[in-house]
């Protein structure tokens, strides 16, 4: 019965081996929509019944607590909202969608493991699996240019992370002897002066810097959300970034708060990141690469929440996650319908959306807002939840350094709205067929976004209950 712990992840697997089957079937792609539509769907309910579960498996190199189990959640709702836009899948080729879907699940399976994992060799071995799976998926493009050039990309950039991240975990098994998390919260903090440990943990975190698109880690982001298929670009700016800040809140919560070091190194990182993707998301004209460089910002506001190194820091890094993924599949949802063809949409492309569909434009001004921190907005509390942790810890330099980085944020946030509300397109404008289902996923988006401003209480106990637990 102990492996009732395990049963989202078992779950994954099993929906993992039908899309297996499936692939090995006359490929028929409305029906592999509606299998993974509906059983994504039971992977969300799943994972929210294993909400109170916990306990450790695997002589200890799994945990499951609140922490993994709401990253478990948050990391199922993303694929569902990622299938839920995949219904007229022109990026793929038909015969490609049961591996497209089989991949997604083989991926999600992969972080679930990744954010339960408490061991550096598991840790490790999870990281690779979701990595391999998404290079592939970029590399499914049905414009094979596309696809491959930045699948490419997409791997090598990957592998040389990976590389260094390897080092860094045999640096710090060679100076504590234990490759077991808990072992190693423990010895750590005693031992963040000595040069081989603090490298090492730094090296090792370079991986996850790259998974969350951090400067310098981030020049593959733009290239692959526009190379990639539009889904899949979705699902590598949400369920990919969640996984991403789940495993460095738990690898940063190994220095104990006691290392000044790390703490500086990540307040730098966070500026760089931040000024960088801001500044250089100003000059984007296709909405993907915009919002890849919209994502690096993003990473960067995340890392003042994370380098806070205490409970309630680790909460609102928790809570941004969230806000995350609610706000970026949101944007997605407007550019898959948008491009209804697949294609790369331009901001131009938006032209007289208030018009051709009322609701997307009304969600994409909300999500927008919300990346930009304009209350009420799930995305306001998320940084006023980050800036109000970072300045308990007297971080007041580098609140107002991320406060003019929102502020620059504002100006292309502004123009995309620019274009769908003020802008007319040429000729008549011809309204966005959007199906039933896509209304009501969008009308429960906007609910979300606008919950999360106006009562966000419940969200932030049980991101507090969760990121206490580091």
């Amino acid at each position: 019965m102990i492996y009732l712990l395990f049963s989202p992840e078992i779950y994954g697997l099993a929906v993992a081996l039908v899309f297996l089957c499936l692939s090995m079937t006359r490929p028929d792609p409305r029906r592999d929509h509606t299998v993974a539509l509906f059983l994504s769907a039971i992977g969300v309910a799943v994972c929210l019944a294993g909400l109170p579960l916990e306990g450790s498996l695997f002589s200890g190199t799994c945990r499951v607590d609140l922490f993994s189990q709401v990253f478990k959640v948050m990391l199922f709702t993303g694929l569902f909202l990622v299938i839920c836009l995949c219904s007229n899948l022109n990026g793929i080729e038909k015969e490609r969608h049961s591996e497209f879907y089989l991949l997604l699940f083989v991926c999600t399976l992969s972080m679930m493991l990744l954010v339960s994992s408490v061991h550096l060799l598991t840790l490790y071995v999870a990281l690779e699996l979701s990595g391999y799976s998404l290079y592939v998926l970029v590399f499914l493009r049905r414009e094979r240019e596309y696809g491959v050039n930045s699948g490419i990309k997409y791997f090598l950039t990957g592998a040389s992370a990976s590389a260094v991240m390897l080092f860094g975990l045999a640096l710090i098994y060679g100076a504590t002897g234990t490759a077991h998390i808990n072992e190693l919260s423990r010895v750590m903090p005693g031992m963040m002066r000595q040069p081989d440990v603090s490298v090492g943990l730094i090296l090792t975190l370079c991986g996850f810097f790259f998974k969350l698109a951090l400067f310098p880690f981030h020049f593959w982001a733009p290239d692959v959300y526009e190379g990639a298929a539009n889904p899949v670009a979705a699902y590598v700016a949400t369920a990919s970034k969640v996984a991403a800040i789940a495993v460095l809140i738990r690898m940063v919560a190994l220095g104990g708060g006691h290392s000044e070091f790390l703490a500086h190194g990540l307040a730098a990182l966070a500026i760089i990141s931040m000024t960088v993707g801001n500044l250089s998301t100003i000059v984007q004209k296709d909405l993907k690469r915009l919002l890849a460089f919209s994502s690096v910002a993003h990473g960067g506001y995340v890392m003042i929440g994370i380098l806070s190194m205490n409970r309630t820091g680790y909460a609102s890094a928790v809570f941004y996650a969230l806000t995350i993924l609610v706000l970026k599949s949101t944007c997605f949802l407007v550019v898959v319908t948008v491009a209804d063809k697949g294609q790369n949409p331009g901001i131009d492309d938006l032209a007289g959306l208030h018009s051709r569909s009322p609701l997307l434009a009304m969600a994409l001004m909300l999500a927008l807002f919300g990346l930009g921190g304009i209350p009420p907005t799930i995305g306001f509390t998320g940084k006023l939840l980050l800036f109000t942790a970072a300045m308990k810890q007297g971080y007041f330099t580098l609140v107002l350094i991320a406060m003019i980085n929102v502020v620059i944020s504002l100006y292309y946030y502004l123009l995309v709205l620019k274009a769908a509300y003020l802008t007319e397109p040429e000729g008549e404008p011809t309204p966005l067929r959007v199906s039933g289902p896509m209304k009501v996923l969008t009308a429960a988006l906007i609910a979300v976004m606008v919950m999360g401003g106006f009562y966000p209480n419940p969200l932030i106990e049980l991101a507090r209950a969760a990121g206490g637990l580091m």
